[in-house]
């Protein structure tokens, strides 16, 4: 219990580097039957014939994908695209991705009336089909005015039954090459359908979409169970992509394509690739100055690094889907822990060099150089929350990866450089301040 209670601190960081180290990474072996989900998963290198992978979430620049700007365009039924109608289209914009299988997807509004989508790994056109399209669906009435005379008219009438009264949509075949869309209406709207088609018995349904009707089958019987199925010459794409549309709902209002941006894997992994021989690079020498430096505090401040750089990345893998901007952010903040390690090491040698032992002068260098760390740490903290109230995109993005560094620095030089310093000075019995200077 004694070496508990005087190890604690040191036992602490054991167990959080232990900890993240295993929740960041996973090892599998190498071999032709190898596969990893590149959106899911991150291939960081190869070691001894066994992949390391970590499950960092990466920005569109990084893992690949699709990015497009839309902006919305008013109707005469709404005449001015308000916030609610944008977070309307946000949602349906959400509902459309996700359905199409992609979890990872970005969509946030952009200004008054645009709205950005980032769809990771996806091929631009089926995002681009799936989310342009209106799906304004209709079930309407056949009127016909002056039968039988010369001013005959007809007249499609909607019945009041539309695509939001569906329950779900499911595309289907019968095996063949004929698609259609099989539906399940809401009970209150399943009600409503069947007082319809028991008035429309051996009369047309017209089925719209988008104001022009697909189809218009004639109703032979009430139609009860709340089912049906929309047929229109559909192929396997587009009835896909209308069951799609159908689930998520229609667009409050219409949308176009104001910017277009594809980024391929192959250019996503060689980002990659390089960000990671960067960093790693950047690292080492980082290491080396100090260890050449400040000989024995340099050591303690490079563990104290490494230990920092798991707990950065395991708090990114948590919170933040990295950009090529926010591994910058990250790599600064590399540079901003060490230079907390400086002050406190050139604050220390001080102290020992008018005489005091290496545990005073060590406790004195980190308790006259703390001022001087937090006050610096604060006001880049400042600077990162405007960027991120005001900024937005890539500056948005480097500024929460650099304020998570920031904050993690500040417990790495304060916490676990001080803890790992006091350990091994007391463990060794270091009374040498010749090894400090």
């Amino acid at each position: 219990m004694d070496f508990i209670k005087e190890n604690f601190r040191l036992l602490v960081i054991i167990a959080v580097t232990v900890f993240v180290s295993l929740a960041l990474f996973t090892i599998k072996p190498d071999g032709e039957d190898f596969t990893y989900d590149r959106l899911k998963e991150q291939k960081l290198t190869t070691i001894a014939g066994n992949n390391i992978l970590t499950k960092l979430k990466l920005g569109l620049d990084l893992v690949g994908g699709s990015q497009f700007e839309f902006e919305a365009k008013p109707t005469k039924e709404v005449p001015e695209i308000t916030p609610e109608v944008m977070r309307g289209l946000v949602k349906v914009f959400e509902n459309r991705v996700n359905a199409s299988g992609t979890s990872e997807a970005i969509v946030q509004q952009v200004g008054k009336n645009r709205i950005l989508v980032e769809v990771p790994g996806a091929d631009p056109s089926i995002v681009k089909r799936r989310l342009l399209r209106t799906a304004n669906l209709e079930f309407k009435e056949l009127i016909i005015k002056n039968a039988g005379q010369e001013d005959q008219t007809e007249e499609w009438v909607s019945t009041g039954i539309t695509g939001a009264d569906l329950k779900r949509a499911q595309a289907s075949t019968d095996g063949v090459a004929t698609w259609a869309i099989d539906f399940e209406l809401k009970t209150e709207a399943a009600t409503k359908f069947g007082d319809l088609t028991s008035k429309m018995i051996d009369k047309p349904l017209g089925i719209s979409l988008d104001g022009n009707i697909i189809s218009a089958p004639t109703v032979r019987s009430a139609i009860t169970a709340g089912s049906g199925q929309i047929t229109g010459n559909f192929t396997a794409e587009e009835a896909q992509d209308l069951a799609v549309q159908l689930n998520a709902g229609a667009l409050p209002v219409p949308v176009t394509i104001l910017q277009e941006r594809s980024i391929g894997a192959t250019l996503g992994q060689e980002s990659i690739n390089k960000s990671i021989k960067a960093g790693a690079w950047g690292l080492l020498a980082v290491m080396l100055f100090m260890i050449a430096v400040y000989r024995l505090p340099g050591v303690i401040a490079s563990i104290a690094l490494s230990i920092y750089v798991l707990m950065a990345m395991y708090a990114f893998q948590e919170n933040v889907t990295l950009t090529l901007a926010g591994l910058a952010g990250f790599i600064l903040s590399i540079g901003m822990a060490v230079d907390a390690n400086i002050l406190i090491f050139e604050r220390a040698k001080e102290e020992m060099n008018e005489g005091k032992s290496v545990l005073i002068g060590l406790r004195d260098g980190f308790d006259r150089a703390y001022t001087s760390i937090y006050d610096s740490n604060m006001n880049t903290s400042m600077v990162c929350l405007i960027l991120i109230i005001f900024g937005t995109g890539i500056v948005k993005g480097f500024a929460i990866t650099l304020l998570i560094g920031v904050i993690l620095s500040l417990v790495s030089s304060l916490f676990v450089t001080k803890t790992l310093i006091f350990s091994f000075v007391k463990f060794f019995n270091i009374k040498e301040t010749a090894l400090f200077k």
